[in-house]
C-alpha cells in the first residue's frame, strides 16, 4: 500500500504556529511509530492502549492531519507521522539528559522513583525492603516495573534497576548487594520425586524436570539447565522462574529455583545442595546523573542494605 503523502502538506503554517507541541505529543507519536501498534506503544509507555488512542486522536485533530494509516497489520506512519517521529528521535536524547540533570540536583526526599526488576525478585526478595523504605520515606512513591532485560536508563525508562547478572553495563553505577543462590526443588510428598537431598548427577539422570528455553543461554539458569539436564528428561518448558515455581507446586517435575523461595513456599523442599556454579551476583544500579538525587541515593543505601541482609540470610 502506498504511503499517504498529503498529510504533511495539510498542516498550514498558521495552524502549526498554534499547535503548542510539547514533548508528550512527540513521545506518544514516536512510541506508536516504533511499536507499530497501540498495544505495543502502551506497553512501552506504561499506560493503557485507550490512553494512547485518545492522545493520538487529539493530536491528529489539533494538526488536522493523519499521522498513521490504520492497517490490519498495525499502524503505519504517514509522511507527517514519519516527520514527527524523526523529530522526536532527535529530541529524545536531549530531553532525557535534561531530565537526568534536573533530577540529579533534586535534594528533596519526595516524588516518584521508578524501579525495574525481574518478577521473581518482586515476589520473593523486594517486598519487605520496599515496605521498610515506604515507612521511612512516605513522600517517595516507588513504581515497580517488571522487566527481565536491562532497560535504557539514559532515557529514564527507570531510575534504579535491580538485576541478577554476572556482568553489568559499565556506564551504570551502584552496588552489589549479594548473590542469588540456586537449588533443585520438588513438591513435598510428590510420588515419583525425591524427598531428600541427593547428588545432582542422580537428579539429572533419573527424574523428570521443568526446563526453560532450549535455545537460550543468556540467563544463568538457562545455561545450567542446558549443560546438565538432557532434553528427554524435560517434561515441560517455562520461560521464567516465577511460573516455574507455580509448576513445581503441582508435583509434575523437579525445578531449578532460587533459594529465596524457602520460607515462602512451604510445599517445596530442596533436594540438592546449593549449586555454587550457578550462583549469580545481585546488583542495584542507577545512571551516574541520578546517583546524587536524594531519593535515589536514599533508595540505593536503605534498600540496598536491606537486600544485602536478606540475601546473606538466604540458604
Amino acid at each position: 500500500m502506498q504511503k499517504s503523502t498529503t498529510d504533511v502538506n495539510e498542516i498550514s503554517p498558521e495552524r502549526g504556529a498554534d499547535l503548542g507541541f510539547n514533548w508528550d505529543d512527540l513521545r506518544y507519536a514516536l512510541a506508536i511509530a516504533e511499536a507499530g501498534s497501540l498495544n505495543g506503544a502502551a506497553k512501552a509507555l506504561g499506560v493503557q492502549h485507550t490512553t494512547v488512542l485518545r492522545r493520538l486522536d487529539a493530536l491528529e485533530q489539533r494538526l488536522g492531519a493523519r499521522l498513521f494509516d490504520r492497517l490490519r497489520q498495525g499502524y503505519t506512519p504517514t509522511e507527517a507521522g514519519e516527520l514527527m517521529a524523526a523529530q522526536a528521535r532527535q529530541m529524545r536524547p536531549a530531553i532525557a539528559e535534561m531530565q537526568r540533570r534536573i533530577l540529579g540536583r533534586d535534594l528533596e526526599l519526595q516524588g516518584s522513583l521508578r524501579l525495574t526488576t525481574a518478577f521473581i525478585a518482586t515476589l520473593y526478595l523486594l517486598p519487605e525492603a520496599l515496605a521498610a523504605f515506604r515507612r521511612s520515606h512516605p513522600g517517595i512513591e516507588v513504581e515497580v516495573h517488571e522487566n527481565s532485560n536491562l532497560v535504557d536508563m539514559s532515557r529514564r525508562d527507570a531510575d534504579v534497576a535491580l538485576r541478577m547478572n554476572r556482568v553489568v553495563p559499565e556506564h551504570l553505577v551502584g552496588r552489589q548487594v549479594g548473590e542469588v543462590r540456586m537449588r533443585v526443588y520438588a513438591l513435598r510428598g510428590a510420588p515419583g520425586l525425591p524427598q531428600t537431598v541427593q547428588p545432582v548427577e542422580d537428579l539429572c539422570a533419573h527424574y523428570p524436570w521443568i526446563g526453560f528455553d532450549r535455545e537460550r543461554r543468556s540467563r544463568f539458569f538457562d545455561r545450567w539447565m542446558l549443560d546438565h539436564v538432557a532434553d528427554e528428561r524435560i517434561v515441560m518448558r517455562i520461560d521464567l522462574l516465577h511460573p516455574a515455581v507455580a509448576m513445581a507446586r503441582t508435583g509434575v517435575a523437579l525445578a531449578l529455583l532460587p533459594t529465596l523461595i524457602e520460607g515462602h513456599e512451604p510445599d517445596l523442599l530442596p533436594v540438592s545442595e546449593v549449586l555454587n556454579e550457578v550462583s549469580t551476583p545481585v546488583w542495584l544500579l542507577t545512571h551516574p546523573d541520578l546517583r546524587q538525587t536524594a531519593r535515589v541515593r536514599a533508595f540505593l543505601q536503605e534498600v540496598g542494605t536491606h537486600l544485602q541482609a536478606t540475601l546473606a540470610a538466604a540458604p
